[in-house]
């Protein structure tokens, strides 16, 4: 059985930056993936359009799509996946979506996709000048696991401080990052790393000091032997809330898993695998990684 597409939604208010996160993640990801989007409009698209069904299809460079939804949401994304087959899907909500009602969806009513992370982006410019947070913003944020406090380089640093307290107030358990034209690697999005130190929040240009001094760190573990069920669960639910994000695969005595942690919201999925292969990813995991690795030990059946 082939296992769930992992699917992004991308959340945030009318001119937060969605467009540009976009746009950042199909330049750089190596992956195929396939944009669902209400209509093309700003990544001023030149390709020939495909109809299909419930989208309109697109072909990028690199071998990822755009969809434009014609039809209802969930048939939509059940036609990216028949039909493109891709290795993500992101879905850029509109700026009026209410999140919790297409978490709801993702999580309820597709079983061919898995919700791999929920990311809200927040315009600091505008919520200076705006601070009220209506309805929808509001289960925008409290739906996210990662929430970007973006347009920092428009505000000053006690604004900028002022609303992520303001932010925090509806979710206090999300990432939250700071970002020019959200200038975040797409590497901390999608967990993929080779043991390498991710890059920082900020690209060289980015603000100095204090913003600019963290770094995500990651590394990898495998094992050849089965793990203990009852074990991992305990660690995975006392994992360091430093911890972003951790995926991989994990063998059980009763079969291989597909494991996904995205700040504390934890999913398995049944997965053909011959060893257990993680890796872990957040801001200054090499403090934590001997702790980390010593707990995944303990989890080997038949630990000497």
């Amino acid at each position: 059985m082939a296992p769930r597409t992992p699917l992004m939604l991308i959340t945030g208010s009318l001119g937060s930056g969605k467009t540009t996160l976009l746009r950042r993640i199909l330049d750089s990801t190596t992956l195929r993936i396939a944009v669902l989007m209400n209509e093309f409009g700003e990544l001023a698209i030149d390709s020939k359009v495909i109809s299909g069904r419930n989208i309109d299809i697109v072909e990028l460079a690199g071998g990822c799509v755009c969809c434009s939804m014609t039809g209802e949401f969930e048939a939509a994304v059940r036609e990216v996946v028949e039909t493109i087959r891709p290795d993500h899907i992101v879905v850029e909500a509109t700026g009026v979506a209410e999140s919790d009602a297409l978490v709801f969806e993702v999580e309820d009513n597709l079983a061919q996709v898995r919700l791999d992370s929920a990311v809200c982006i927040v315009d600091t410019y505008l919520a200076v000048r705006y601070p009220y947070v209506g309805y929808t913003l509001r289960t925008q944020i409290a739906s996210a696991d990662i929430i970007l406090i973006n347009k920092v380089d428009q505000a000053t640093t006690a604004e900028t401080r002022m609303v992520e307290t303001r932010v925090r107030d509806y979710n206090d358990r999300a990432t939250f990052i700071r970002t020019i034209n959200c200038d975040v690697d797409s590497n901390l999005l999608f967990a993929q790393t080779s043991g390498r130190r991710v890059s920082s929040l900020f690209s060289p240009s980015g603000p100095p000091a204090p913003f600019a001094k963290d770094k995500f760190d990651s590394f990898t573990w495998t094992a050849g032997k089965t793990l203990d069920r009852t074990k991992f669960d305990l660690l995975v639910r006392e994992l360091p809330s430093e911890l972003i994000r951790a995926k991989g695969f994990v063998c059980f005595e009763d079969g291989c898993r597909l494991f996904n942690y995205v700040v504390g919201r934890i999913d398995f999925e049944k997965f053909d695998a011959d060893r257990t292969e993680l890796v872990f990813i957040g801001p200054g995991l090499d403090r934590l990684r001997t702790e980390i690795e010593h707990r995944l030990h303990e989890c080997e059946i038949n630990a000497v």
